[in-house]
C-alpha cells in the first residue's frame, strides 16, 4: 500500500480559494493600473469572464480539477490567442501583473520564482507580432 500524498501546485497555492484570489488580483491589477494600457485594450470591457477562464485553466494546469478542459476541451493557448496582436509590450505588461499577483499570493519563494519563470516562457510563446 502506498501512503504517499502528492501535493500539487494547486494545493500549495491554497486550492480553489487561492487560485481564485490570484486570478482576481491579476485582473484587478490589469484593470486598475495605467501600465496595462496596451494589454487591457485586447480584453473585453468586463474582465469577470477572463478572470473565470484564468481560474479554470490554472486549476487543471496546477493539478486541481480540469475545469477548463471539462467546459472547453484542450486550451490550445497559441491558437486561442492568435486573433490578438500580442507583441513584446503586451507580453511585458501581462507579465508585470502576473509577477505582482504571484508575489502577493505565493508565499513559497521557490514556487513563486518557478511560476514566474514558467509564465514568462508561456507569455513569450504567445507573442505573434514584432
Amino acid at each position: 500500500m502506498n501512503d504517499e500524498v502528492t501535493v500539487t501546485i494547486c494545493d500549495s497555492l491554497g486550492g480553489e480559494p487561492g487560485l481564485k484570489r490570484h486570478a482576481q488580483r491579476f485582473y484587478e491589477l490589469m484593470n486598475e493600473l495605467p501600465e496595462a494600457n496596451t494589454v487591457r485594450r485586447i480584453h473585453p470591457e468586463s474582465l469577470k469572464g477572463s478572470e473565470a477562464v484564468l481560474f479554470e485553466y490554472l486549476s487543471g494546469w496546477f493539478g486541481g480539477p480540469n475545469l477548463y478542459i471539462e467546459k472547453n476541451v484542450h486550451p490550445r493557448l497559441h491558437m486561442r490567442h492568435a486573433p490578438y496582436a500580442i507583441g513584446l509590450v503586451e507580453r511585458d505588461e501581462w507579465m508585470q501583473f502576473m509577477k505582482q499577483s504571484l508575489t502577493e499570493n505565493v508565499a513559497i519563494e521557490t514556487l513563486r520564482n518557478n511560476l514566474i519563470n514558467t509564465f514568462s516562457q508561456m507569455a513569450t510563446h504567445l507573442v505573434n507580432t514584432d
